[in-house]
């Protein structure tokens, strides 16, 4: 319930300028009415929490100095001085209180709060922490000196939290603290995610987010459902559907309105969506936000709508006749048609940003168009790498070139998901240089995987074993294997790649030397290797919510690293 009254205050407030609304007498004591603006604090006091010298402790001054530099970094008026410091203090505090059992935990709530803090009155109860309400002074004073309690968590008006402090402070008692968005509503208006993590914090009970990820995948499902993909993208053109042409194909659509049909057809049309859900997801990361604006919507379909695209140019530039099940866009529609419909997607995929410029701001869209064409770049480059090694006489190839290619490739669709949910979201700042260093490992591993996954066959695409040795694409595989034989293997492996023999006895001997040659084995190591260093990478970053996205997408996307061995049976 008080999510839902959070956001009706932030839409009756959104048109308050900087999404400021006052809500004390001082000048320094407004909170942002914006739940995205306080999401951006939040991250900042958490990062900068990271800096203070613990040991040396916390002061009045010393919160007020850093509350202060975060909003100038983050070009936001100083009436939001008094918040920040709330904020700044509690996450200073947080790995404190995580450590206090809750039962030498005391909950702080508003007088009155029987009614409108009920529910949480009784899980803090239940957890056993005790429960005191902010009006009785002396009691609080009585709990806090009677050698029961080491940590306080509590919920009330910023006035009460900011004059908290100093007693705080003076104790030295780890507190953490959610202020009020409002005193004058009733029942009191609060972000009720940001009090179930405080009251829950723990080592061994951080937030539990994998159904908010649950729920983040299935809307980026839903982005592609008819009805949702018809009001995020309606269509320009008048003409029947694919469905309504029962059959007949492009020879049954208006000529005008086939390019679109088409291409909004294979849009919805299968895949994991895991592109636009990290899009989706990153962009939750740093607002913690209860709703996602259409813009952002839009963006996470603009990804998908590139990817797309560069399924159907490879699946031509690769002659493979499947994609989800069903005959490749060019053995449906024909080549020519094929080619057009990707390059329509591709500039589908850039009118999707750039028309929500008035929504998102025009520095916002152009730095996602920067982070878009930059991928698209270095894609096409990586792929452009494959083809010529594909097409050339010479096969050599090392390890390391392989691996370049797999960079260029592969890691730019993730790296554009990831940047482009967090552009819309706030500045990327500190943060673009490791998350591109994270997504280029992310891709890696995952490429490496495809490879290995290549040698167990894909019942969905309707594809064989060994397909890519068929197709004379380089593999990291290849390159171990040539790295790792013996001369007179090596000439034979490198022959292999021209013979005209029977398929599948060409892939059975390509399977012996890559076997003989330990190359699963070592592809196997290079994955966990390039997934440690993205682990590594992702437990430095800030804010908590965005490195335990990082984490959650190490496990899905890679998700079948734990299938690695039998990635390679016979």
């Amino acid at each position: 319930m008080a999510s839902t009254r959070m956001e009706t205050m932030n839409r009756e407030n959104s048109a308050a300028s900087n999404g400021v609304t006052s809500r004390g007498p001082g000048l320094l004591k407004e909170i942002p009415a914006e739940r995205s603006i306080r999401g951006l604090i939040r991250r900042e006091c958490w990062a900068a929490a990271q800096e203070i010298d613990h040991q040396a402790g916390l002061s009045k001054e010393l919160l007020e100095t850093h509350a202060r530099r975060i909003l100038a970094k983050l070009v936001l008026t100083e009436g939001y001085v008094g918040w920040t410091m709330v904020v700044l203090s509690s996450e200073f505090w947080r790995d404190q209180v995580a450590a206090v059992p809750h039962e030498r935990r005391l909950l702080l709530l508003p007088p009155d709060s029987e009614t409108s803090f009920a529910e949480l009155r009784a899980q803090a109860s239940q957890l056993g922490l005790t429960i005191a309400t902010t009006e009785s002074s002396t009691a609080i004073m009585e709990i806090l000196f009677s050698g029961t309690i080491d940590a306080i968590v509590g919920v009330a008006s910023l006035d009460i939290l900011e004059k908290a402090i100093d007693k705080i402070l003076l104790v030295g008692m780890p507190a953490l603290a959610v202020p009020l968005l409002s005193t004058s509503d009733e029942p009191p208006m609060f972000d009720a995610d940001w009090v179930q993590d405080m009251l829950h914090v723990g080592p061994a009970q951080q937030p539990n987010t994998s159904n908010r990820y649950r729920t983040l995948l299935q809307t980026a499902r839903s982005l592609f459902e008819p009805v949702e993909l018809a009001r995020l993208l309606p269509r320009q053109r008048s003409g029947p559907s694919l469905a309504e042409v029962n059959g007949a194909g492009a020879s049954g659509l208006d000529p005008l309105a086939a390019t679109e049909t088409i291409a909004h057809d294979f849009l919805a049309l299968g895949g994991k969506y895991a592109r636009p859900f990290i899009t989706l997801a990153a962009y939750d990361a740093l607002t913690e936000s209860d709703s996602l604006p259409d813009a952002v919507r839009r963006v996470a379909l603009s990804i998908e709508s590139f990817h797309k695209a560069s399924l159907v140019h490879d699946d031509i530039e690769d002659s493979d006749d499947f994609r989800y099940g069903r005959p490749s866009l060019h053995r449906a529609h024909g080549l020519p048609t094929a080619i057009n419909v990707g390059d329509y997607m591709i500039g589908l995929g850039y009118s999707l940003v750039s028309r929500e410029s008035a929504a998102l701001g025009s520095a916002v869209v152009g730095d996602i168009l920067e982070i878009l064409s930059d991928a698209h770049l270095r894609l096409s480059e990586g792929q452009g790498a494959e083809l010529l090694w594909r097409d050339a006489r010479n096969k050599q190839l090392t390890p390391q070139e392989a691996l370049e290619i797999y960079s260029l490739k592969t890691s730019p669709a993730f790296e554009a998901a990831l940047l482009s949910g967090l552009r819309c979201a706030g500045s990327l700042e500190n943060l673009q240089k490791p998350l591109q260093q994270f997504c280029e490992h992310l891709g890696i591993a995952f490429q490496i995987l495809n490879d290995l996954k290549d040698w167990q066959g894909d019942q969905d695409n309707k594809l064989g074993v060994g397909l890519d040795t068929l197709g004379g694409r380089p593999t990291v595989l290849w390159a171990l294997a040539l790295e790792g034989l013996s001369p007179e293997f090596h000439e034979e492996l490198l022959s292999l790649a021209e013979s005209q023999a029977d398929a599948e006895k060409k892939i059975l001997r390509v399977r012996e030397l890559y076997q003989s040659a330990g190359v699963f084995d070592k592809a196997a190591d290079l994955v966990r290797a390039h997934q440690a260093q993205a682990e590594a990478i992702a437990g430095q970053i800030a804010p908590e919510s965005l490195q335990r996205l990082l984490h959650y997408l190490l496990e899905i996307v890679l998700d079948r690293a734990s299938a690695l061995p039998s990635a390679t049976a016979q």
